[in-house]
């Protein structure tokens, strides 16, 4: 069990030792696992910007300007809501090489309560032209991402979350890009697709689901923004009809964006399970997951009834 971001804080630094350009900038996280192993093994590209997420997104810039390929680190409700101004401005108007790395993102900052808690931090960032949005699923995937992120020539988000997690299986490197997507299980009775947290919950409802003879194709959509819409629509031919899973508010995530992508070319019934439309509240991650319906007995409970819907 392990979470996406010590896996990040690992990929971070194989991509240091790689590259010499790469800078590590933080809001006062010195002792975080997300930044530790680099901040320690290369103290001379590590800046604490302190408690100042905006200044630390103009520095980015800055050092994005002068050639270096910035990775600036903070809680996600902080990084993407406190400083969007700066983010839309300094990054993504310009087009700037940047990764921003959202941490406690959705609902793992549990007992810190709702400000401290984001669940609407894809919606954010997936409205910016030319930004790249990615969540990992396992520690794998995230340690990979982290160079795939640092390669990447505009602006990235990628977003974490505290919650030890198992690792999903066997990583297939050549899947993993901006714009992709793995299909973690087959069927043609009805397709699920999460990304983060969520893709373990659909895993088991696809176990589940097969019990009660309809075969769940499952899909990691880690890729948010560009989505992995060939994989996506290939998969919607076969089973017509579709659940997404994910730790965000419904509005703005991936379930608008597998939706949208149903609407215009493949239409289909699409359900969603996600937070409906609340801000969070104090309690631990997986309270809070049954408290707002992010299990995988919402997930076969959409499945049922998409699947009864289903248009091939």
């Amino acid at each position: 069990m392990r979470s996406t971001l010590s896996g990040f804080g690992e990929g971070l630094l194989i991509t240091g030792r790689e590259r010499n350009d790469v800078v590590l900038l933080h809001a006062d996280m010195v002792d975080a696992e997300v930044i530790a192993p680099f901040s320690l093994e290369f103290p001379e590209r590590t800046i604490n910007c302190g408690v100042s997420e905006q200044d630390m997104v103009i520095t980015a810039a800055g050092l994005s300007l002068g050639g270096k390929i910035p990775v600036a680190v903070s809680y996600s409700a902080f990084l993407t809501a406190r400083s969007f101004d700066q983010i839309r401005t300094c990054l993504a108007i310009p087009g700037l090489q940047a990764v921003l790395v959202g941490t406690h993102s959705g609902l793992s900052a549990g007992e810190e309560g709702a400000t401290q808690q984001m669940n609407q931090d894809v919606a954010l960032m997936r409205s910016l032209p030319g930004m790249s949005v990615m969540v990992p699923s396992d520690y794998p995937s995230s340690s990979f991402m982290a160079g795939i992120a640092c390669g990447h020539p505009g602006p990235v988000y990628l977003r974490l979350g505290r919650d030890e997690i198992p690792d999903i299986g066997i990583l297939d490197e050549s899947e993993m890009r901006i714009g992709g997507g793995r299909a973690l299980a087959e069927g043609d009775g009805v397709t699920i697709c999460a990304c983060g947290i969520m893709v373990h919950e659909a895993m088991k409802a696809a176990a589940i689901l097969s019990q009660q003879g309809i075969n769940a194709e499952v899909i990691d959509c880690f890729s948010l923004k560009p989505l992995p819409s060939q994989l996506i629509l290939a998969s919607l031919r076969r089973t017509g009809c579709c659940v997404v899973a994910e730790e965000h508010n419904i509005i703005g995530g991936l379930g608008e964006a597998v939706a949208a992508l149903s609407a215009s070319e493949n239409p289909v019934p699409v359900r969603c399970v996600a937070v409906s439309d609340r801000y969070g509240q104090s309690g631990t991650p997986s309270e809070l997951q049954e408290y707002y319906g992010l299990t995988f007995r919402e997930i076969v409970g959409e499945s049922a009834q998409v699947w009864s819907m289903r248009r091939r």
